[in-house]
Formats: structure tokens, sequence, C-alpha cells
């Protein structure tokens, strides 16, 4: 009998599939086994194991399955961020109320951090709309609660699960003034989008006193000085300054 010339790309497919297979065998047997020794208040990941910790793989994959499942129930929604501190304008507080009314009146679920400050005021608009208002929070050791205006909510235990959630929550993403949790999650967004490793999709930064000064840095040190990003980066940010502008801006540029 001849021989049989198995093509390479034929190979290589099915090199990857038996690996898959291993992987997907032994990921199984891990999340068994964890599933069986979640402990109930988890020290914080401080230092990475030195050996695998099977609860710890389960409760991962037990949130990003329980996170997609309560996003993939909103075809259009938009995730406002901003600070949870109350020492910001007030009309920061009041824009954020009623442009999350705005846009739940249009069909958009509001999506938060769940919480306080600029979340809660995006969550109380969207609720008071009659719309859809979700709080994805974060338990902290300092007890972050999620405020009273929500539909639905979810507390999740790792940040990262939660920024996935967050990152692939919508079709606009708006940043009202705030702190470090604030600027990384526009960062992250900022960076996908860059990398095409998310569509291009509508990023609004609501509050020009704000802003600007971060996008005259990124002209004149990021752009200008060192070269690290490129000029059509910077027109993937659009800077608003009142309700209207950022509700005409998202819903002209929505394309889902």
């Amino acid at each position: 009998m001849d021989d049989v010339i198995v093509p390479s790309e034929a190979k290589s497919a099915s090199t990857e599939g038996a690996k898959h297979h291993i992987m997907g065998t032994h990921l199984s047997q891990v999340i068994e086994e964890g599933k069986h020794e979640v402990p109930e208040n988890p020290d914080p990941l401080v230092c990475k194991p030195r050996e695998l910790e099977p609860w710890r793989v389960f409760k991962i994959m037990s949130e990003l399955v329980e996170g997609f499942d309560l996003l993939k129930k909103y075809a259009l929604a938009v995730s406002i961020f901003g600070s949870t501190r109350l020492n910001l304008n007030p009309r920061y507080y009041a824009d954020a109320a009623t442009l999350a009314g705005k846009l739940a009146t249009r069909g958009f679920a509001v999506i938060t951090g769940g919480s306080a400050g600029i979340m809660e005021a995006a969550n109380k608009g969207a609720y008071e709309a009659g719309g859809v208002s979700v709080g994805l929070n974060i338990r902290l050791e300092e007890r972050q609660a999620a405020n009273k205006f929500l539909t639905e909510e979810h507390t999740f235990d790792h940040f990262f699960v939660r920024k996935v959630m967050l990152t692939f929550a919508s079709e606009a993403y708006i940043y009202f003034p705030g702190g470090f949790g604030t600027l990384d999650e526009f960062f992250e967004i900022l960076t996908l989008v860059q990398t095409k490793k998310i569509r291009p999709i509508p990023i609004v930064l609501y509050g020009r006193e704000y802003w600007e000064p971060f996008l005259e840095r990124f002209k004149t040190d990021l752009l200008g000085e060192y070269g690290a990003i490129d000029e059509k980066d910077l027109a993937l940010i659009h800077v608003v300054d009142g309700v209207d502008e950022a509700y005409d801006y998202i819903t002209s540029h929505v394309t889902c």
C-alpha cells in the first residue's frame, strides 16, 4: 500500500486538537476538584502560587460564566465610569443621571460598577427613566456597597474578571472624572481598540476641564516627544462637555 501523505496543515490541526483535548480534560478535572474546596474567606493573592490551586481556577471560571450569562441578555448597552467619591463638581453627578436616563429611554442598558458617586448617579438616571440599570460590583476589604438603583447586580471577587465583563459589556463607553480605577478602565478600553482586539466603539470623555490636561500630555509627550503613539490613536477618543453633545455623539456612532 502506498504511504498516505498528510498535509502539514492537517498535521498541525490534528496536533492542536490533541493539545486542546488534553487541556480540556485537565481543566475539567481541576474545576471539579476546585468546586469542593473554595474557602469561605480566601486570602488575597499576594505572591504567585507555587502549585495549582484548583479552587481558584474553579472560582475564576465560574465568575466568567456567570458574568457572560448576565451580559448576553443586553443587546444594546452603555457603560458609564467615574469616581465613587462625592467631592466632584455637583454638575457631573447631575449630568451622569440625565445622560443615563436619556440613553435608557433610547433603549440602552446602563452598566456601571454598581457603587456610589458617578456610578450611583448613572444608575439612578436609568432606573428612574424606567430602563435597565446594571451594577458590576467588586468585593473589597472595605466593603463597596451596591447602590439602590439597580435592576440587576453581580459582585465579583476578581478585579480582572470584572474588567473582562466591563470590557465586553457595551457598545459605548463614557468616562466621567475619577481616580485610578476610572483611568485604569479607560486605558484598558483604549488599548484594546488601538490594538484591534475589539472593534472601534465610541470612547467618550465627559468633562473638558478634567480631561484636557491628559489629552495635552498625550499630544505633546506621548505623540510629540516620545512617538509612543500614532496621531490616529488620538482620534479614538471624543471629549464632550454636555449631556446633549454626549447623547448625540453616542447615538450617531453606535454601529450595533
